[in-house]
């Protein structure tokens, strides 16, 4: 096998220049011809998964689809042994170490993807299979730079292939009450929004450690690093849960919570491109990895008859001032350490989870916090948002044309867009960014540009 150090085409014969042509080409054909859904197949046939990342969420993610009436054919991934435990759930998958072999090699056997990699494999791998017309479930974040999430968006549209992120919440009962409530009114003009987070949980606020490990024998690293630039190998520091606050593999606290915590006043006060962002303090970072805590600002414009807001996000443990929480705390004892608040001109709600799954409101002149499903006020507001049979079963259910899954790409990559240029803010110093969103610039920190792309190694 060619070492990293030197390598400057991928194992096996795809090198990078036939990978981007092909995919290319199938973006192309799929274009010609989709929406794909089970081609040849009625609606009752099982969908044929494979699986890009099989341990870890690659893990729940595969069982949940069969779950939901797939059929596992394929299972890839760069470590060995996890490769062999999943195969003898699924003995009759083929098993890859890389997953353009698989999907070049199986072709038209597989219907759809789950891809369950680390952050900086998510747009390589997904844009790949959908050229190829691969229905996706993606996990969050979507992707790891804004231009990916531009790509991904733009790709699943024109190839009209079936797809999901996994940030579960979204099929949650009560994240789309919540929708529907904030959507009504009934808190009035929404102008501040609080989002929180207890992540990270994992290292983050370090540089790269000296010095190298041998590779063990069951991991590629080659393939585990991707398109991201290559390093040398080191034991417990990467592989296989603590890149997540990598600059070159994760997102940090942001990247990784946001795709939850966000999603649900992201979709209930219809937030487009904010025009500022701004990284308004956290515990300082350095080129390797995010900061250990952090609070950022972003500014948006009045948007459908709703006005400007201003939404502050907090992670590593920090939450919003007490002014802020101190009714919370009356009311609920303590403030969770997830979670979010919405705060309008006629009341609050007050979400104390990852999803947005459970809600309190407290109107103007209450002095408590009551369940959103009991308040008086939310009584008479109509359910105009279909619910959900479940996150997974909705992916599958697009595959075989029953309807769009609520968080498929054209929305997913919105939020995660959204969501990565708070990454984007702490990258460049505690600065207030001016954000132009259509072209993904910064008019005043041109130097920004070099965060909002990413230019892949060969691998």
């Amino acid at each position: 096998m060619i070492t990293p150090e030197t390598n400057t085409k991928k194992s096996g014969d795809l090198s990078r220049r036939h990978f981007m042509r092909s995919s290319s080409l199938a973006v192309g054909a799929a274009a010609a011809y989709g929406p794909f859904i089970l081609s040849g197949q009625n609606l009752n046939s099982k969908v044929a998964l494979a699986a890009i990342g099989a341990g870890g969420k690659g893990k729940s993610d595969t069982d949940n689809a069969v779950s939901c009436g797939a059929h596992v054919v394929g299972l890839c991934d760069i470590d060995a042994n996890t490769l062999k435990e999943r195969g003898e759930k699924y003995p009759k998958a083929k098993l890859f170490r890389d997953f353009r072999e698989m999907l070049h090699s199986m072709g038209s056997s597989i219907d759809a993807v789950t891809v369950s990699t680390p952050d900086h494999m998510h747009a390589t791998a997904s844009l790949l299979a959908m050229g190829m017309g691969k229905h996706v479930y993606c996990q969050k974040p979507l992707t790891q730079s804004v231009y990916e999430a531009r790509q991904m968006r733009s790709v699943a549209a024109k190839t009209g292939v079936a797809t999901q992120m996994g940030n579960q919440g979204s099929g949650e009962h009560g994240l789309r009450r919540a929708v529907e409530l904030i959507q009504s009114g009934i808190l009035g003009p929404v102008r501040e929004l609080h989002v929180w987070s207890n992540r990270p949980v994992w290292p983050q606020g370090i540089d790269r450690p000296e010095g190298r490990d041998p590779i063990p024998a069951h991991v590629d690293w080659n393939q585990w690093l991707g398109p991201a630039p290559w390093r040398p190998y080191k034991e417990g520091v990467y592989h296989s849960f603590k890149w997540r606050g990598w600059q070159d593999f994760g997102t940090g606290a942001l990247g990784d919570m946001a795709c939850h915590t966000v999603n649900m006043p992201f979709r209930a006060l219809k937030l487009g491109y904010p025009t500022v962002v701004e990284a308004e303090d956290h515990s300082g970072i350095n080129s390797e990895t995010y900061p250990l805590n952090s609070r950022i600002r972003f500014e948006f414009p009045a948007r459908k008859g709703m006005p400007p807001l201003k939404f502050w996000w907090y992670d590593g443990g920090w939450k919003p001032y007490s002014y802020h929480t101190k009714e919370i705390t009356a009311t609920m004892g303590k403030v969770s350490n997830s979670g979010c608040l919405v705060i309008g001109d006629h009341g609050k709600l007050y979400s104390p989870d990852d999803y947005g799954a459970r809600s309190y409101i407290a109107m103007n002149g209450e002095k408590k916090y009551k369940g959103f499903l009991k308040h008086p006020v939310a009584a008479n507001i109509p359910e105009t948002i279909w619910r959900s049979p479940g996150h997974h079963q909705e992916w599958i259910d697009m595959i075989k044309g029953v309807r769009p899954a609520y968080s498929q790409f054209d929305i997913a990559a919105y939020l995660t867009e959204i969501i990565l240029l708070g990454c984007i803010a702490l990258r460049i110093g505690k600065r207030r960014m001016e954000w132009d969103g259509p072209n993904m610039l910064s008019p005043n920190i041109p130097e920004a540009a070099k965060f909002v792309r990413r230019y892949p190694r060969t691998f």
